[in-house]
């Protein structure tokens, strides 16, 4: 069998649109680099007919500075920024709620309602049915103070 006279540059330009298709495939937005830069080592290869020492040189500055100057510009405009930035912390956004009190509440333990469902609680005394405001929150257990009400007039 016989091989394929292939010129680099021809296997240069091969492998960059490999890489691109493999993109595609496969999206993370960092073969897109690589591809890139060895199409553009396969373009300056069939220009300049560069040697294959050269060509690597070549290919390793382009992909480090691919990543380096457009990477760096694609993400750091990718991620924006939220008008709430508690969305995903479901604990954090407890912080200052009032919640109901399903077992009575001492510095040892007790529960509080939260929607659907109960969380384990500590903090001021506070008896079953009384509402108290979530003021901290220590792993999977909030720290809670009784609810002041206004006496009535």
């Amino acid at each position: 069998m016989t091989g394929l006279p292939l010129e680099p540059a021809w296997l240069w330009l091969i492998g960059g649109v490999v890489l691109l298709i493999a993109e595609v495939i496969a999206p993370g937005f960092f073969l897109i680099f690589i591809g890139a830069a060895a199409i553009a080592t396969g373009l300056l290869t069939l220009g300049l007919g560069l040697a294959v020492a050269l060509q690597l040189a070549v290919f390793a500055v382009l992909a480090f500075l691919a990543v380096r100057i457009i990477g760096r510009r694609f993400y750091a405009s990718r991620y924006d920024y939220t008008a709430d930035p508690l969305l995903n912390d479901r604990a954090a956004r407890l912080l200052g709620k009032v919640v109901v009190v399903v077992q009575p509440i001492d510095s040892n333990g007790g529960r509080v309602r939260v929607g659907d469902s109960e969380w384990s609680a500590r903090g001021g005394p506070a008896a079953a049915g009384d509402r108290v405001r979530i003021v901290d929150i220590e792993g999977n257990c909030l720290k809670v103070e009784p609810e002041h009400v206004l006496p009535p007039a």
